[in-house]
């Protein structure tokens, strides 16, 4: 278990426990594989020189199993400025996720004095000022909890609006070093928990999907969510989570969620 995922052949990759989620013992936490994603969008998107991720869009149709799985890319447009990209996460002979991209060609851009929004707002704490938080799950063996390093920065962990730094404590792909997409897509899929407004023990509020937008490329290996949650009357909610690095906002996630009692 010195990475979430091991690379079997070209675009075939075997999960280890510490992709596995909270919600069954068996499924994948809907985090590691999102950053797969990432990781095959980046490459096809990398050889026509579009090199900043700018939407990454998964909708997560089936629980993926801790196991094999396997990820198909289709570039669906390409053009000067941005490409749109499409595919699948397959798993058991099933799809367990379609996705689609934006990808944009970056260049050298000087920002005038005196933009609104610039320099971008931070987070609510610096990591060094941020103590370590602990997820309660985490007791529970190896899994996402072990894959990650969390600080908290504002609120309380998993109770409520809160804002939380990520850090992978393990490389996504045995043998690389994640890239900054994917960090953020490691960490942007757990807005609704740890902001989760309703007890773990009594609801489960899975996320049907997650939609990262970016601004900017991020920098450095922490990552933030300033999460909070919406609820509906009719079983249905949303998170929302504004995503910062170390040097401020980088963009926004969402994730549509089905609420059920257990």
């Amino acid at each position: 278990m010195d990475a979430a995922y091991s690379e079997v052949t070209e675009g075939v990759f075997r999960a280890s426990p510490l992709t596995r989620g909270p919600w069954h013992p068996d499924h994948q936490h809907a985090g590691p594989p999102s950053a797969l994603i990432c990781r095959a969008i980046e490459r096809a998107a990398a050889e026509a020189g579009l090199t900043h991720l700018g939407r990454l869009t998964v909708n997560l149709m089936r629980p993926a199993p801790i196991g094999e799985c396997r990820i198909e890319v289709t570039p669906d447009y390409l053009g000067r400025n941005a490409g749109h990209f499409s595919g699948r996460l397959i798993a058991g002979g099933k799809d367990v996720a379609r996705f689609t991209a934006l990808a944009q060609r970056e260049e050298d851009f000087t920002i005038p004095d005196g933009t609104p929004g610039h320099p971008p707002p931070r987070a609510p704490k610096p990591v060094s000022e941020s103590p370590v938080a602990v997820a309660p799950s985490s007791r529970e063996g190896a899994g996402y909890w072990s894959l990650v390093e969390n600080r908290l920065a504002e609120g309380k962990f998993f109770n409520g609006p809160s804002a939380i730094w990520f850090r992978l404590n393990h490389p996504l792909v045995k043998g690389e070093a994640p890239s900054p997409y994917q960090r953020v897509a490691v960490a942007a899929d757990s807005g609704n928990g740890i902001s989760a407004v309703l007890d773990f023990h009594k609801y489960i509020f899975l996320n049907c999907d997650l939609t990262i937008n970016l601004a900017r490329r991020p920098v450095g290996e922490w990552i933030c969510l300033q999460s909070r949650t919406l609820l509906g009357g009719n079983g249905c909610r949303m998170a929302e989570s504004a995503l910062y690095d170390e040097q401020g906002l980088i963009g926004r996630a969402t994730q549509s969620l089905a609420v059920r009692r257990r």
